[in-house]
This record gives C-alpha cells, sequence and structure tokens, in this order.
C-alpha cells in the first residue's frame, strides 16, 4: 500500500518542492518579464542582456546544476529543462542564449574543469556580471565535430589556437568561451578543450548573423588567429576533450528539446482559446471537425513528447551517459514543435500569419532546435548506432 501512495504522489514533471518552486518562478518571470519584451527584440533583432542579467543578479536562476560549494544550487538536468520549458512559451530566443551561458558553458566548467578554474570563471558567470559561450561548430564543419580544424599548439606556458567557429551563440556578447581544437592531426579524434577570454591576444568576433528566427539571441563568426590561451586554462587533460563534449551535448540536447515543448505549449495555448473565441457558420470553430483535428493532435503529439524529455532528463547525471535517451528527445520534441506551431497558424488562418498572435514567431523559432546541438539527422544516426549496439549484445 505504502507504494502505491508513493507512486501516486510522484510528479514526473516537478518530483520535488524545489522542482515546483522553481517553475512557479520561472512561470512568474517568463509571464512577467520575458512575454512583454519578446516581439520587440525579435523584430529589432536585438539580446536583452539588462533582463538576461537580472536572472543572476536578482533570481540566481544561473548554476542550477553547480553545486552548493561553488555557489550554485545543486540541481539537475530536470530543473534545466523546467526552466528552458517555461522560459520558451515567451520568448525561445532569449531562452537559447540562457542555454549557451548555463548549459554549453556553466555546466561544462563546472562538470569538467578544475577546482581552480571554477572558483575562477564561476562567481562571475553565476551572478550576472559576466556572460558566457560555447564554440564547438565551425565554418566547414557541423555535426561532423569530431572533423573541426581549429588547432591548439603548446608553446612554452601557452597554447596558440588558430582557427575559426560558426554560429556561436551569445558570440558578440559573451566574456568567456568554452572552446574545442586539435592537438594533433593525425588522429581526428583527439579535441583539447580551452576556456577562453574575450580578451586573450588574437582573439576577435566576426560578423553577426542575420536569420530566420531566435533573433533576439545573437549569433556569430569567433576567430582565432594566433590566440594565445595560457597553460591552466586547459580543460581536463591534452586531447580528452571528448569524453567532456559528448557528455555536454545530453544534457544540451534535452535542454534543447525542453525549449521546444514550451513552444509547442504556447501554440496549443494560442490556437485553443482562439478555436473558443472565434465563430464561423454560427458556431465556435472548435465545433468543426478540421479544426478539432489539429488541436487534439497537437495537445496528443505535446504531452507524449514531454513526458519523454521530462523522463530522460530525469535520468541524466553526469556520470551515467544516456546518448540514446537524449537524442530520441530531441528528435521527437523538435519535430513535435514544428508541427504543432504549424497547426496553430492553420487554426488562426490569416491572424496566424500576422504578428498580432506569437505563432509565426514560435514557428520560425522552432526550426533551429531541429538543427541545433546536432541536425535531427544525426539524432537518428545516434539512435539507430546506439539500437545496434544493444541488440548486438550477447
Amino acid at each position: 500500500m505504502s507504494t502505491t501512495l508513493s507512486r501516486a504522489r510522484f510528479d514526473l514533471f516537478a518530483p520535488t518542492e524545489e522542482h515546483r518552486q522553481l517553475r512557479q518562478i520561472a512561470e512568474d518571470f517568463s509571464t512577467q518579464s520575458l512575454e512583454e519584451q519578446a516581439k520587440e527584440h525579435d523584430e529589432k533583432e536585438t539580446f536583452n542582456i539588462a533582463l538576461f542579467r537580472r536572472l543572476g543578479q536578482e533570481l540566481g536562476l544561473f548554476g542550477l546544476t553547480v553545486s552548493t560549494d561553488y555557489g550554485g544550487h545543486g540541481m539537475d538536468a530536470l530543473a534545466e529543462v523546467i526552466i528552458h520549458e517555461e522560459f520558451s512559451r515567451s520568448d525561445p530566443a532569449f531562452t537559447l542564449s540562457y542555454l549557451a551561458h548555463e548549459i554549453l558553458f556553466v555546466n561544462n566548467v563546472f562538470v569538467n574543469a578544475s577546482d581552480e578554474q571554477k572558483r575562477r570563471y564561476l562567481p562571475g558567470v553565476l551572478d550576472g556580471r559576466c556572460i558566457g559561450g560555447m564554440g564547438m561548430t565551425e565554418p566547414g564543419v557541423g555535426t561532423d565535430v569530431l572533423g573541426l580544424a581549429t588547432t591548439a599548439v603548446k608553446k612554452g606556458d601557452r597554447y596558440i589556437l588558430n582557427g575559426a567557429k560558426q554560429f556561436i551563440t551569445n558570440g558578440p556578447e559573451a566574456d568567456y568561451f568554452l572552446v574545442y581544437a586539435k592537438m594533433d592531426h593525425k588522429d581526428r579524434k583527439e579535441i583539447t578543450s580551452f576556456i577562453i577570454e574575450r580578451t586573450f591576444p588574437g582573439f576577435s568576433v566576426g560578423k553577426k548573423e542575420e536569420k530566420m528566427g531566435i533573433k533576439a539571441s545573437s549569433t556569430s563568426v569567433l576567430h582565432f588567429e594566433d590566440l594565445e590561451v595560457p597553460a591552466e586554462n586547459l580543460v581536463g587533460q591534452e586531447n580528452g576533450g571528448i569524453t567532456s563534449m559528448m557528455r555536454n551535448l545530453e544534457i544540451e540536447r534535452v535542454t534543447l528539446a525542453a525549449q521546444s515543448i514550451g513552444i509547442a505549449r504556447r501554440c496549443i495555448d494560442v490556437m485553443g482559446r482562439y478555436a473558443t473565441e472565434r465563430s464561423s457558420f454560427g458556431k465556435p470553430i472548435i465545433s468543426h471537425g478540421q479544426i478539432q483535428r489539429l488541436l487534439a493532435e497537437s495537445f496528443a503529439d505535446y504531452s507524449a513528447a514531454r513526458a519523454l524529455v521530462y523522463q530522460t532528463a530525469y535520468k541524466i547525471h553526469p556520470d551515467e551517459r544516456n546518448s540514446l535517451g537524449a537524442a530520441s528527445a530531441k528528435l521527437v520534441a523538435t519535430q513535435m514543435a514544428e508541427r504543432v506551431a504549424r497547426n496553430a497558424i492553420q487554426v488562426l488562418g490569416g491572424y496566424g500569419y500576422t504578428r498580432e498572435y506569437p505563432v509565426e514567431r514560435m514557428l520560425r523559432d522552432a526550426i533551429l532546435f531541429s538543427i541545433g546541438g546536432g541536425t535531427n539527422e544525426a539524432m537518428q544516426k545516434n539512435i539507430a548506432a546506439d539500437l545496434r549496439k544493444h541488440y548486438s549484445s550477447p
């Protein structure tokens, strides 16, 4: 009987009181602060840095996965999913900048850096004074991260980096980047990671990209021309960056999936209200079978994808790999969000195609998530590879 009661009380989407409180804080911030500025910054294609800093200085929403020893909250991947879902209901672009800072830099540094590096870099990014980012994708290499061409050569007490990184979120604004480079061209898998400051000699920011969606998050090229990196900024061991890269990709993918969940949830809310209030042929359009199909399928698909994302996040931990779950969650959620956003536009008709309602912005933003963090084609490849290992096992 006690087991039955325990299961009845368990909430996958907020399993602890701390998670429930976090969701309320995130929901309030999304509704009260993100919503009112999202349209303006989308149209101006500007990143709201002042609002971003408030997350650290006033709300303390940076460093969710960082232990309390380093000033964080000591929470888990599920906490990150909650934030990314709630924020994306109002502004997926702002949330992507949060992801680049919180997941690609802060979580990566906490899990993989030395104690000295954590104490040097985490305080500034946790309180919002500094902004973080990560450099993986290159002009000639996207999903094939093992084929990157940026090089690092040890010279005395420094490493000299040469190369470029492409499509870097927070590129124009970030103070720190975790960057991947090759130490040895003979083995394409020998990748090393470094913490780079934008003030280092040889660092420069290239053009800011003009994008279809996610316009309120800045994206740019980073250039390294004999970039001088102190030896103490090596993260881990030389040629040991693959493990940290792949491990961080898993939490990145599940939070990208959570952003898709937030987008879908907003689109369902908009089309649900519209279908109830709008009338045609003498009755609310929700009474028409075609509209019922679009709304019902959207909600069912969203509910299923949300359960998968949270179930995957619940099991993700730095010491436990879950590449199959992370790839599956991203594949399912990102495809679902695009369908739901498109359904919402169809339900709203002409209004859905205008900027009076947010669904056209949500569709433009949703498309990125089937590309970023590894394309969905790569997710299919990874899933098949993991399944092949599973079914090949004795």
